[in-house]
């Protein structure tokens, strides 16, 4: 029964939340399969190619106070920091110069980066790198300031949801913040044109298996062109600090569901994968994920961007031991590739 339920997803690309949920409850007798299918889907359209994006965390101010996040605003014991125009430029350049082709440009909502700061650094990116793709994770803005950084260059745009259920969303953030401007954002940001990414925590506070089924059919209806999903890892200094984590196993389940309810998704391993199970990302990988984030930040900030506990920081997470993680993904029979790992729309 359970193997026919992956059968007609692979085909259909499409099940009902009850299916969904069904396959969830058994993960355990199905996951085999689910992997293997969701493998041979993410061949047909990106063969055995993994693609590398250079994390550059340039910023862990952030005006919001998430109960979940360790940069929030209201922990007064996270270190802060912010990289300059040139030290972001600079990590550009290393990162050109060891063979990747899309920067990621992460920090937290800090109303230092205005639009004017941003988008200069964009612009000098692609000027200096023309051939590589610029993607930004900087939470919520207006629809004039995305539509400003787009103009800059910016080609990509990853906003978590954090979960498709309003109620639930409202149980991890605190009141200045709101479901509908989330999904607001994300839709602006399609419009906008941009290679969007949304995403999930597996694992967090107060969800259920039900969420997570509903998180599918979200996926399926608003068709992203990058998920990004990790399990739920407590930082000490916030509210949910003695919550339980998430699963690794949970996790890498539902990596092989979304291949084959979105086949051309750009799918990370991600960094909290791997430091929750230190063969994570491979796994990941093994389930239909086809993207590695490695982090290119100086030292110094990677010690200080600390979204939750334990976060790994340094050997194959560091982007300078790109040959070290080269090795690891050969293990899997896939290989690292430097191009720009664009979405797949089959044209």
């Amino acid at each position: 029964m359970y193997k026919q339920l992956i059968d007609r997803l692979e085909k259909e690309n499409n099940l009902t939340a009850d299916e969904y949920l069904s396959l969830i409850r058994h993960r355990d007798e199905i996951r085999g399969y689910a992997a293997e299918r969701a493998i041979v889907v993410r061949k047909k359209h990106y063969e055995k190619k993994v693609y590398i994006r250079a994390l550059i965390e340039f910023t862990n101010y952030c005006r919001n106070n998430c109960f979940y996040c360790g940069i929030r605003a209201g922990n007064s014991a996270a270190e802060r920091y912010r990289l300059t125009a040139d030290e972001i430029l600079a990590c550009a350049d290393d990162g050109y110069a060891l063979g990747f082709r899309t920067f990621v440009m992460q920090g937290g909502e800090d109303p230092y980066f205005t639009d004017d700061i941003l988008c200069g650094i964009i612009r000098r990116i692609k000027d200096n790198h023309p051939d590589c793709a610029v993607t930004l994770s900087l939470g919520e803005r207006s629809y004039e300031s995305y539509k400003s950084l787009k103009e800059a260059g910016a080609d990509r745009y990853l906003l978590r949801h954090e979960t498709c259920n309003a109620e639930h969303y409202s149980k991890l953030h605190p009141d200045t913040m709101s479901f509908e401007r989330r999904m607001k954002c994300l839709s602006e940001l399609k419009s906008l044109g941009y290679q969007v990414g949304a995403g999930f925590m597996v694992g967090s506070p107060f969800q259920t298996e039900e969420d997570l089924a509903n998180e599918m059919i979200f996926l399926r209806e608003f068709k992203p062109h990058m998920v990004g999903i990790g399990p739920f890892i407590p930082h000490k200094d916030t509210p949910f600090s003695e919550y339980e984590s998430g699963t690794a196993e949970m996790t890498v389940f539902l990596l092989s569901l979304i291949r084959l309810t979105l086949p051309r998704v750009l799918l990370p391993a991600t960094t909290a994968l791997g430091t929750i199970d230190p063969k994570g990302r491979e796994k990941g990988i093994l389930a239909g994920a086809n993207v590695l984030m490695p982090n290119l930040s100086p030292l110094h900030a990677r010690k200080k961007y600390l979204l939750y506990d334990n976060k790994i920081c340094t050997g194959d997470e560091a982007a300078k031991c790109i040959v070290c993680l080269s090795e690891r993904i050969k293990s899997t029979g896939y290989e690292i590739v430097t191009d720009r790992g664009d979405y797949n729309n089959g044209i």
